[in-house]
């Protein structure tokens, strides 16, 4: 069963808020990092394993009148943890006015997200759209073809277009743009767009290392008009293709949507929410 919305699971439970303050040294996730405890479920996540029991713990002796406000965890063998850094949190009893402010600081986190745009919907583009749909990332599929994008998973933006290379100017900067058309023609035409632009952490073309040359070739002739020798090499060293990397060989869809996220979450950063709630309750 997938996690209820925010929304839902504050309509539903008296809660809450576990809020990580301060993380020093190694630690399950960074500060600014929060989960909402009910009297029989939880929203989020701080890390999970013995530290996160002792919180939920905690929380729940909150909603019964009792536990503490904050506590200041060591991840050791005391607690059957071996991280070795140090934890803590804040716990807040979840009011309307925490819960509004909630809303809100997801709303920024997601509007935060760097956009990536998949050009095609083929096998791959549809496992790629389903392997980042819960990841920290914006998802626009772009297609020419009305039926591929029927089956995209929820919360990634469709887009139905017969110049997918102007979109390419839509993509946010320090975004994304990764090209799986079914048209190598097309593929080209995109990726010249997107390589042009060197405000972009991530410029992918699906294919193998003939293509990249083949693409090569293909901007030379543009030589003259549309680009410089110079600028060809400088764009080709900024292409990734093949993406996903060389060192799995396996070209099953969903392995290589697999190995392209991965790449995607080290190239284009998901923004690191400073929020900090407690500060905004304390100011209150």
């Amino acid at each position: 069963m997938s996690e209820p919305s925010l929304s839902a699971f504050l309509a539903c439970n008296r809660s809450v808020l576990v809020d990580v303050i301060e993380a020093k040294g190694s630690t399950p996730r960074e500060a600014g990092t929060y989960m909402l405890v009910g009297d029989e479920a939880i929203w989020g996540t701080i890390g999970g394993g013995q530290f996160e029991y002792m919180a939920i713990d905690n929380a729940r002796a909150i909603l019964k009148g009792g536990g503490e406000k904050d506590m200041d965890i060591p991840l050791g063998p005391e607690i059957g943890q071996c991280c070795g850094g140090r934890t803590k949190l804040r716990f807040t009893l979840v009011t309307s006015q925490i819960a509004e402010m909630l809303q809100d600081r997801l709303v920024r986190e997601r509007d935060d997200r760097p956009a990536v745009f998949l050009f095609g919907s083929g096998h791959v583009g549809l496992a790629l759209a389903r392997a980042l749909a819960p990841l920290p990332f914006a998802v626009t599929v772009v297609e020419t073809r009305k039926e591929a994008l029927q089956n995209l998973p929820a919360g990634v933006t469709s887009r139905l277009t017969s110049m997918p290379e102007a979109s390419v100017d839509d993509i946010a900067p320090g975004g994304a743009a990764v090209i799986l058309t079914h048209d190598h023609a097309l593929d080209f035409l995109i990726a010249e767009r997107a390589l042009k632009r060197s405000d972009l952490a991530y410029v992918g073309m699906i294919g193998s290392a003939t293509k990249r040359a083949t693409f090569s070739h293909w901007l030379d002739r543009q030589e003259g008009e549309n680009i410089t020798k110079r600028e060809n090499a400088v764009m080709m060293s900024r292409l990734i293709l093949p993406i996903g990397g060389s060192a799995v060989r396996d070209k099953r869809p969903e392995v290589i949507a697999a190995l392209v996220a991965a790449e995607l979450l080290q190239r284009v950063p998901p923004a690191m929410s400073n929020t900090r709630l407690e500060r905004q309750v304390a100011a209150d």
